[in-house]
């Protein structure tokens, strides 16, 4: 059934045509992964990068094309704009070709970032992107030049924190970042509408995240946070991978189940060679705004314990506080809305002592290979 739907998904696509060169999509080798199932189809429009801004009425076509096939019940098609343009017919590309790169992996990608930094949790709610953005603008607010990858691709945050839905601009075959709060950043959710549902597969998300660190104009940076999503999956192998991590800070709450996820986290850093710089402990406690009174929900304590099993070091412990949520969906970090309070103080001292520790390279030891 899938296959005979995707056919006909097909036969209906190749009826669309892109208006610049009068072919249809299909011939024009446009349309990749179609994917069908329970009647729900997805699939990526991929054009050439320069065309971006003018192919969202094809993307459109294509999707009421798909929807109008019997059998679907519903049809999601993502744009994206990382195709090369096709060359005309015996055209010599100028671009020298690559030189030699290790087995398995492509050229280190983000060269003029002194120091790369992913900032990860082992589970998804734990506040993570919150501490990722309040860290980049306390770096910042120290006068260094600092970058925020959001590497989440199905769940991107940083357009809602950062308090913009600009989209960034293209000069040539570069993506020009946007820059908010003294910070240059990147979110898959800047290049698509805000409530398009991304449902693609490992080598997409790969693909994507490598675009938004090779083909944006990051130019130098003393550090980039990269904002990872919850897990151990592709993206994490992606970045341990083609870019030099200069460690991996591990955001967690304190009660057992967040901090098992935890630990998981801190054992793939360790298998690909990447130096956990510490832990912190988010949603530590409760205070009641109106009285005062402490109550420390899921528990406390439980990361700086877990720190200390690990031999990690605990980089400090932020509160579960009404303000911290209410100006990260305002778009406005506690460190620049509010720098006075406790939790502004703790996040700049917490900024100040990872960038203590990455500063310096770290000395040479002897290599463990695990069999």
């Amino acid at each position: 059934m899938s296959d005979t739907l995707i056919a006909a998904i097909k036969a209906a696509l190749s009826r669309v045509t892109d208006p610049a060169t009068g072919v249809d999509v299909m011939s024009s080798g446009m349309i990749e992964g179609i994917s069908a199932r329970d009647g729900m189809v997805q699939f990526t429009l991929s054009v050439p990068r320069e065309r971006a801004r003018g192919m969202e009425p094809v993307r459109a076509a294509c999707e009421k094309a798909a929807a109008g096939v019997p059998g679907v019940i519903s049809a999601t098609v993502v744009l994206t704009a990382h195709r090369e343009a096709p060359e005309a017919p015996g055209a010599r590309s100028a671009r020298p070709a690559p030189g030699p790169t290790p087995p398995g992996q492509g050229q280190m990608l983000l060269p003029e970032v002194k120091r790369i930094i992913a900032v990860a949790s082992g589970k998804g709610g734990v506040g993570k992107s919150t501490t990722a953005v309040n860290l980049a603008v306390a770096l910042a607010a120290q006068g260094l030049r600092v970058g925020l990858l959001d590497a989440d691709i199905y769940g991107p945050s940083l357009p809602q924190m950062l308090g913009t839905q600009e989209k960034p601009r293209a000069v040539g075959q570069r993506i020009i970042p946007l820059q908010r709060w003294g910070l240059k950043a990147m979110s898959i959710g800047f290049l698509v509408e805000q409530e398009t549902a991304m449902i693609w597969r490992g080598p997409m998300v790969m693909g994507a995240l490598e675009q938004m660190m090779g083909q944006v104009e990051w130019g130098e940076l003393d550090v980039m946070l990269v904002d990872m999503p919850p897990g151990t999956g592709d993206a994490q192998l992606t970045m341990s991978q083609r870019v030099p991590l200069a460690g991996a800070v591990i955001v967690s709450t304190p009660q057992d189940v967040a901090l098992l996820d935890a630990r998981r986290g801190i054992k793939m850093f360790e298998k690909v060679n990447v130096p956990v710089i510490g832990l912190i402990e988010n949603m530590s406690y409760f205070c009641c705004p109106e009285c005062g009174h402490r109550t420390e929900i899921f528990g406390h304590g439980g990361a700086r314990v877990e720190a200390e099993r690990l031999g990690a070091e605990f980089l400090g412990e932020l509160p579960l506080k009404l303000a911290i949520r209410q100006m990260a969906d305002a778009g406005t970090p506690i460190v620049l809305a509010a720098p006075d309070t406790h939790e502004a103080a703790t996040y700049r001292r917490i900024a100040a002592r990872i960038w203590e520790k990455v500063e310096q390279p770290a000395a040479t030891g002897p290599r463990i290979v695990m069999e």
